[in-house]
């Protein structure tokens, strides 16, 4: 699967028909080991609302970044956070200690929105096994079978 058809640009449940955001799909079962990090780092969540886990900024984030008509979002973690964690192999740190875990892409207009000078937060809906399509992933969260996790956007 290439990464427009694990990103969405859309209103979420529970969230709303109101609030347009970005959304990722996140494989428990995916052999990436910087999805497989992601998904174990979904465990250190702070349950909110029934089924939605807000993660702390320290533990996994995300970065938007634009070029051209392409929106990207990309996850880091705290190489601390991992190697606290779980086993990861070595991945290229950045200024910072920050880990990149896994990067989507998508041609949009779409532009996050920003209040006090905080990016938008991202939308994970986690899930175990290929998700092909938008509906079938929100499905899966309606019947129970996934999360949503809420992540800070630097």
């Amino acid at each position: 699967m290439d990464d427009s058809s694990r990103m969405w640009i859309t209103a979420v449940p529970p969230f709303g028909p109101d609030e347009i955001g970005v959304l990722l799909s996140l494989d428990g079962e995916s052999a990436d080991p910087g999805e497989q990090a992601a998904f174990r780092l979904l465990d250190r969540g702070h349950e909110g609302e029934e089924g939605v886990f807000y993660l702390l900024p320290f533990d996994l984030s995300a970065r938007y970044t634009r070029t051209g008509d392409r929106l990207a979002v990309t996850l880091v973690a705290q190489r601390a956070v991992l190697d606290e964690e779980l086993a990861v192999p070595e991945r290229q740190l950045d200024e910072g200690g920050w880990v990149t875990l896994l990067r989507r892409e998508l041609v949009t207009d779409f532009e996050p929105a920003e209040q006090d000078g905080e990016k938008q937060a991202v939308l994970l809906i986690d899930h175990l096994g290929p998700v092909h399509t938008l509906d079938e992933l929100l499905a899966g969260f309606e019947a129970g079978d996934s999360g949503i996790a809420v992540l800070n956007a630097q």
